[in-house]
């Protein structure tokens, strides 16, 4: 029962916890009583936890493990089956999106002794803002800026950044990776760039696979070391702070220790036809109001 879904027995439940399964098997006549800490006790035991889950995307791009693949060897310095030249680099780009300031109507309050810092939470809001931002692999460089509004324009600035600075500027190949979001998607996107700057390669992951973006890595940590808790009087205040992390962050980085792999790749993908549930058709409506 712990390995099934409530709605299978009719209950209103999103997940079980170990009360429900008790209640549930007290009104089935499985058992005359039971308490939901032994039954917690025995599914502990077996590892099963049914008042947990994750969440996840099913791959829907057709050539996923073909795109996924080629960002893997890039991270191997890899490209086609060759290994790449000294003056070669490779590049992730991304753009955190709908940043707030937050000016809280008290003032933020550091921890004590035996009490943890205070932040209000009410606050007026003071705009929002995006950061774009570009990770060297290999070389744990960092190049980013804070915009209005994310867009083309904004991404193609970004991307002029990168290419005006050495050895960036000069380089045999320059491999961008990103994803798919609106300002950089699809084959006008990679046209774009390429005639802009023809040492440049831009790399698209598949659809749903940020999470192979490496600067991605880099936003979480922008999220919990500078913007929670967010408490910025304005967007000019925010955009400073930002900034300065990077140069904080670029000055103490080190490339990070990248272990997925090919084999990875290869192991997930092969387990996800057993996960994978047929997706639901749409129910047709026969109300006649409709």
């Amino acid at each position: 029962m712990a390995c099934e879904l409530p709605r299978l027995y009719g209950l209103p439940l999103s997940r079980f916890s170990g009360p429900d399964l008790a209640r549930e098997a007290v009104s089935r006549g499985l058992v005359a009583s039971i308490s939901g800490a032994t039954i917690w006790r025995w599914l502990h035991q077996d590892a099963i936890r049914p008042w947990q889950y994750r969440s996840w995307i099913f791959p829907r791009d057709p050539d996923f493990a073909a795109k996924a693949a080629r960002v893997l060897d890039l991270y191997a310095r890899q490209w086609e089956g060759a290994a790449l030249q000294e003056d070669e680099f490779v590049l992730c780009a991304d753009e955190k999106t709908s940043i707030q300031a937050r000016d809280r109507r008290h003032a933020t309050l550091p921890p004590r002794p035996g009490a943890s810092g205070r932040v209000e939470h009410e606050y007026r809001r003071g705009g929002a803002l995006a950061y774009l931002a570009a990770w060297d692999v290999h070389r744990a460089k960092l190049f980013g800026h804070c915009e209005a509004h994310s867009g083309i324009a904004a991404f193609d600035r970004l991307v002029a950044d990168v290419m005006a600075q050495e050895p960036y500027a000069s380089a045999r190949r320059v491999f961008l990776i990103m994803d798919n979001g609106p300002s950089h998607r699809g084959a006008r996107c990679v046209a774009r760039l390429h005639a802009r700057w023809p040492t440049l390669v831009p790399v698209h992951l598949p659809v749903h696979a940020s999470w192979l973006d490496q600067v991605e890595i880099y936003f979480s940590v922008v999220q919990r070391k500078v913007l929670t808790p967010n408490d910025f009087p304005n967007l000019e205040v925010l955009a400073q702070n930002i900034l300065d992390f990077q140069h904080r962050y670029e000055s103490l980085a080190k490339p990070f220790e990248w272990k997925f792999t090919r084999q990875d790749l290869h192991d997930l993908l092969a387990k996800l036809p057993a996960q994978a549930t047929p997706v639901r058709p749409p129910q047709e409506n026969t109300s006649p109001n409709l």
